[in-house]
């Protein structure tokens, strides 16, 4: 195995139409189904990697990590929050408009995986979970280097003053403020945290917030809007082992 990558999309470049425009990657959303499936096959595509062979999750804010070694094809897609694989022919996908998208990969081992981080999934520890399964799986916390995605920033994710309270009771770095001075969380520090007390390394990569931004879809700002994805995969055979550092890609 020579590497891993890492790949996060904007909202340009896909068919769907207003309010989801453009590259909607969302099913759940109210967009046209045959303009997601579009949108999919062009996303990947565009990375060079099997529309067929993308594993997404049925997100639910949980902790719950599955394990992968196939497309689901026409089995259910299980309610997850994480996904982990070995297989170098898989590309892992992660859904957000908000949420912190995290994608991780030990090249060593030969695993990587993907997971959202919301505000409950935060509190959950769904991220430590998926660090707990890749290490399951072969890799060492060391080794593993992760990647955040564009997420709402701690300056724009306005909250009651007793949910920060609650969240900040089990993750401390989360407690944030507003830019105009009222109580906020900040997730993507949060996961930051625990990511260190984990062991494994932050790629350092440009920051987006969702909700400034207009080339990126928002929840918070819209709500009735499409998903963004965050994509990682590993290159080489699924017995492959020699060493890279990880790389981003788009």
């Amino acid at each position: 195995m020579d590497g891993a990558h890492f790949a996060f999309t904007d909202r340009w470049g896909g068919v769907s139409a207003v309010p989801y425009d453009s590259l909607n990657l969302g099913g759940a959303v109210g967009d046209d189904p045959a303009a997601v499936r579009v949108n999919r096959e062009r996303a990947a595509r565009a990375l060079g990697r099997d529309a067929d062979r993308v594993v997404w999750m049925h997100q639910v804010h949980g902790r719950d990590v599955v394990v992968v070694d196939a497309p689901w094809g026409e089995r259910p897609v299980p309610a997850a929050d994480a996904v982990v694989t070995t297989r170098a022919d898989l590309t892992l996908a992660v859904l957000t408009a908000d949420c912190v998208p995290v994608l991780l990969a030990d090249p060593a081992a030969g695993v990587v995986a993907a997971a959202h981080a919301g505000r409950p999934g935060l509190v959950a520890g769904v991220v430590p979970a998926a660090v707990g399964a890749m290490v399951a799986a072969g890799a060492r916390p060391e080794r593993i280097s992760a990647l955040l995605g564009p997420s709402v920033c701690g300056k724009c994710y306005e909250v009651p003053a007793a949910l920060r309270s609650e969240v900040a009771s089990a993750v401390p770095e989360s407690y944030a403020e507003t830019s105009w001075g009222t109580p906020a969380l900040d997730v993507s520090a949060g996961v930051i945290a625990q990511l260190a007390r984990c062991g494994v390394r932050v790629i350092e990569g440009p920051t987006v917030c969702t909700r400034e931004s207009a080339d990126h879809f928002s929840y918070r700002r819209d709500r009735t809007t499409g998903r963004l994805a965050g994509y990682v995969w590993r290159d080489g055979g699924p017995d492959g082992t020699a060493a890279a550092a990880p790389e981003r890609t788009g």
